[in-house]
């Protein structure tokens, strides 16, 4: 792998030579903007062997360094061995940005220039770049150049799978509905129409489904919204006879995917409203009327939820808490007999979900990370690093799954046999810390930033802490990140109100010793009014016994360890009538019993 990457970064600098580009920078992103993207924009991952979901890499004619996040350390100093890359750790101090990188790497290039594929990068990053570079000694930057369709010969096409239509009775509100509330914010914001380019959005917005992206139930496609029509473009392959008449009953036209450049080329109305964030720099800027500016009102609606999907929501709970009692039940004693690695559990829990009615698939590659690997945040078993596990110590197992009437994510933290003092010390912090988060209540409108420290707090007395986010929106039968809400000591204003669903997720990982994450998906609910207003709470979606093995009873609370055990009855209450084997039903009486 390291020799395939050195020849990939030479022919890029051959490329950059005759197009006279001092600089080329890769970003995990495709057209849409997505985390998550179709094999065809793998580009970052292709031209330096990382595979996280986050990174961006920058290669110069004599240097080339990755930027990642602290989910990713370990994984990208292992993959970035040999490469010639050199690993970027963002938001630890000394690290430069890409930026002044470029800024010292390029101070002695005569009229240097950096390249980035405008297709691939939003209108506001590309912004940020050219500003940044020019205060960096007037670089300039070249957007309309990508090398990898000279030098990725055996690139991916772009996805032609069929799309789906996801019914009523799992989406809840019709397309003709959504478009209407998505016209009327517009109208509030004296916009006249709207590009809309982040897959999920679209996907909800028309209430149809796709395969495009792995895990991920979207298609590749972009939507335009004006004041008298709505437009989808995608390959016309991918639309079946069924779509094309529910498209059109439902008043929507379709076009060709690279048929959006020319639609916007030829807008007739007034303005437009296109997200930044959002839009690639590319379409952005294709001239056009007045552009308003601003985020898309799509994602505050998709995040709060209808009664009909948060029913959904909670009918997926219990058939994949069933699926993973099953799992739970067989783990140690499979164990013990010998012969299980990280993958093979992986693909058992997999097969019991797969029994569930109304499954989809993954809702992301599961995490299963035995021992040291627990440190490594997204840690994901391959051949190479499967782990053989031993009924001692920690595995942690973070998964998910799609099915047609919700997205579920889960992550618990298993002791396999006996644990350490120290393991035990940081499996009960982490637990402390859901659990703090599980009992907040807060005023309607309340940003996650605010109820951050709750999660940290028992842990930062012990000076540890844990650098990705607390919490993360869930789509319904969509992607499992979903914004614009978020739960992280970084700010993020989007309010929290009732509807929205959110992960509950603290962790603590010790590089070389083990990591410990415990993970509930939440849905938003009222709790009071008082004369100071509305207040929310948490109500736990997710049924999964929490293995209370691990746990140092006395560093709970009486009011933490009220909730763990007022936790575990609900989840006997509600998952023992759906379980088919006495057997299960008496492991999960002994899972749930009180601390």
């Amino acid at each position: 792998m390291n020799e395939i990457i050195c020849n990939r970064i030479e022919a890029l600098r051959d490329v950059m030579r005759r197009e006279s580009i001092d600089a080329f920078i890769f970003p995990s992103t495709d057209p849409h903007n997505g985390e998550y993207v179709p094999a065809r924009w793998e580009g970052r991952r292709w031209i330096s062997g990382f595979d996280g979901s986050a990174g961006t890499a920058v290669v110069t004619m004599d240097d080339a360094a990755l930027w990642t996040d602290s989910r990713y350390f370990l994984a990208a100093e292992e993959q970035l061995r040999g490469t010639g890359f050199r690993l970027m750790k963002e938001r630890v101090e000394g690290t430069p940005s890409v930026v002044k990188w470029l800024g010292m790497k390029l101070s002695a290039v005569s009229s240097p220039t950096v390249g980035v594929d405008g297709m691939v990068n939003s209108a506001a990053s590309v912004a940020e770049l050219i500003a940044g570079l020019r205060a960096e000694g007037g670089i300039t930057v070249r957007t309309n150049f990508d090398p990898l369709a000279i030098i990725w010969t055996d690139r991916p096409p772009v996805p032609l799978n069929k799309i789906e239509i996801h019914p009523l009775q799992y989406a809840g509100e019709t397309c003709r509905s959504k478009i209407e509330r998505i016209r009327a914010a517009l109208k509030a914001r004296h916009a006249c129409g709207l590009l809309a380019a982040a897959l999920d959005d679209i996907a909800w917005t028309l209430n149809l489904r796709g395969s495009d992206v792995r895990c991920n139930p979207v298609f590749v496609a972009y939507l335009l919204i004006d004041t008298r029509s709505v437009t989808l473009f995608t390959d016309p392959a991918k639309l079946t006879p069924e779509v094309r008449e529910y498209l059109a009953a439902e008043g929507v036209a379709t076009a060709g995917y690279a048929d959006v450049g020319r639609a916007l080329a030829r807008y007739g109305e007034y303005n437009i409203m296109m997200d930044a964030g959002e839009i690639n720099y590319t379409l952005y800027n294709i001239p056009t009327c007045l552009k308003v500016g601003g985020p898309s009102p799509i994602p505050c609606m998709k995040a709060v939820k209808n009664g009909v999907e948060t029913e959904g929501f909670r009918r997926a709970m219990l058939r994949d808490g069933v699926a993973l009692v099953k799992f739970l039940r067989w783990l140690k004693p499979a164990v013990e007999a010998g012969g299980q690695t990280e993958m093979s559990v992986a693909e058992k829990l997999a097969s019991l979900r797969e029994a569930q009615p109304l499954y989809r698939g993954l809702s992301f590659d599961t995490i299963a990370a035995y021992g040291e690997h627990g440190a490594i945040v997204h840690y994901e078993p391959t051949p190479a690093t499967d782990a053989p596990l031993r009924p001692e110590g920690l595995i942690l197992i973070d998964s998910g799954a799609q099915y047609l009437d919700g997205t579920t994510d889960i992550t618990r933290t298993v002791a396999l046999g006996p644990v350490t003092e120290e393991q035990r010390r940081v499996y009960t912090l982490v637990l402390k810390g859901h659990i703090r988060l599980e009992l907040c209540k807060f005023p309607r409108g309340a940003s996650g930033t605010q109820l951050d420290a709750l999660a940290r707090e028992d842990m930062w007395r012990c000076g540890m802490n844990y650098l990705h986010g607390t919490g993360h929106g869930v789509g319904s039968y969509l992607n499992v990140h979903e914004g614009p809400h978020q739960i992280r000591m970084e700010y993020r204003p989007a309010p929290l109100v009732e509807g929205m669903t959110v992960t509950d997720e603290p962790g603590i990982y010790l590089a070389g010793r083990f990591g410990v994450r415990t993970e509930n998906t939440l849905l938003i609910t009222p709790y009071c009014e008082t004369e100071f207003g509305s207040f929310m709470q948490f109500e736990p979606l997710t049924l999964c016994p929490i293995d209370t093995a691990p746990v140092l009873r006395e560093m709970l609370t009486e009011e933490e360890a009220g909730w763990l055990n007022d936790y575990h009855r609900t989840v006997y209450d509600r998952l023992s009538p759906l379980l088919d084997s006495e057997d299960d039903r008496r492991w999960l009486a002994d899972a749930c019993r009180a601390v």
